[in-house]
């Protein structure tokens, strides 16, 4: 029977399939009932199963693997390839294995630098995190925004969270001290938190029991009608300093303060429907009133103004009320008058004054005597010819003799 060759390895008469190696052959095992190519081609595919997993070996230093698992990976495929059943290049996978035994130190120091770097991001990102937390924690309580803060308080902790499940194994020391920093500012900030809500929940039950008073009180005016209003008034000054209570509390209470009020006001507004009807025809009197008074503003004698005044306001008061939303106008109106009368008995006892008299007198003779002067000046300057001292004459002239118009 002839003997099947390959380049690594033969099958010999008797079926033993043999691998070449530098010391020989050696045999590696038998394939029965098969023909040599099948069971030299059986061995073949054998050391194709162990070089690729020397391939994928060298895929994963390459791809930067745990050193350590590279490392016991190689030593038993080392151990494997030495006394494999296998056909083939067992010596050139061996030495494939040696190569890769040499770069493993290398990925071993690179992974190493690369693991302290990012135990010390790692340290550096919770001490940013503690450093937060303790930031809020320092806050003034009283200033907090204790919804703000609690959403800030629990973002960093799922922060924490998530670098404690996904960032490298920190030192156990450092780590534990971090941890203690971040939980004592979280007990303080929760204590805080705790504090200001029960003195919160005590200041609303004060203000919740007082506005509770005045809602009653507000309640018991309806009866009353519009004279309860200034009642009403003085409470809703007295609710504007009780002080919050809760919104959902607040809102109900002010739904009832707010309805007693509206029941005030409806019946202040029925009363007020009937005077305006009723003082309809007063406001026709007050307008025709008006458009007589109103003549006087033209009137420069003070006595016939005063004369005519005082007979408006005595048909005036005669007339009676008018609508509410028109006194106002009304009153406005009549005020210009009297203001205008007043004007012109004031201008008529400042001009007869005997001392004010006295001072304009002398006043006008001293800007009389000044004009003389300045007229002497003019007619010097008009004789020298002097243009410049002719114009200052003629100004000074006309200035004193406008303050003397204004004397007479």
């Amino acid at each position: 029977m002839a003997t099947e060759q390959a380049p690594w390895g033969r099958v010999g008469d008797d079926g033993t399939v043999f691998v070449r190696e530098a010391e020989g052959e050696r045999a590696v095992g038998q394939y029965p009932d098969a023909t040599p190519e099948e069971a030299l081609a059986y061995y073949e595919r054998k050391f194709a199963e162990l070089a690729g997993q020397v391939g994928l070996l060298e895929q994963r230093v390459r791809g930067g693997a745990p050193a350590n698992d590279v490392a016991k990976a190689i030593a038993h495929l080392s151990e494997t390839v030495m006394t494999a059943n296998a056909v083939g290049d067992l010596a050139g996978l061996g030495e494939r294995l040696q190569k890769l035994s040499g770069s493993v130190g290398e990925l071993t120091e690179k992974q190493s630098a690369e693991a302290k770097a990012a135990v010390a991001d790692a340290l550096a990102e919770r001490e940013t995190l503690v450093a937060e937390a303790e930031a809020l924690a320092a806050q003034d309580p009283a200033k907090a925004q204790w919804k703000q803060v609690t959403t800030q308080l629990d973002a960093l902790f799922a922060r924490w969270q998530a670098a404690q499940k996904d960032g490298p194994r920190l030192p156990k020391n450092e780590s534990n001290d971090l941890w203690k920093r971040f939980r004592a500012a979280r007990t303080i900030i929760e204590t805080q938190r705790k504090a200001f809500f029960t003195e919160l929940d005590g200041v609303h039950k004060e203000a919740r029991n007082r506005k509770q008073e005045l809602v009653e009180k507000a309640e018991a005016l309806a009866p009353k009608g519009t004279a309860a209003i200034p009642d009403y008034r003085h409470l809703l000054d007295e609710w504007k300093l009780a002080g919050r209570a809760g919104k959902r509390a607040d809102d109900a209470l002010w739904e009832r303060f707010k309805a007693a009020g509206d029941v005030l006001y409806a019946a202040k507004a029925e009363v007020d429907a009937r005077e305006n009807e009723e003082f309809a025809g007063n406001l026709t009197l007050k307008l025709e009133l008006l458009d007589e008074a109103e003549k006087i503003l033209t009137e420069t004698d003070r006595e016939k103004a005063k004369s005519a005044l005082l007979g408006i306001q005595r048909k005036w008061d005669a007339v009676g009320k008018v609508p509410r939303d028109s006194v106002r106008p009304v009153e406005d109106r009549l005020r210009k008058v009297e203001t205008h009368v007043r004007k012109l008995d004031e201008d008529h006892w400042n001009k007869s004054d005997p001392e004010k008299v006295a001072r304009s007198e002398g006043f006008a003779a001293q800007l009389e005597a000044k004009i003389a002067k300045l007229e002497v000046e003019l007619a010097e300057a008009k004789a020298k010819g002097d243009a410049r001292k002719v114009k200052d004459a003629e100004d000074a002239i006309t200035a004193q003799k406008t303050w003397l118009d204004a004397l007479g």
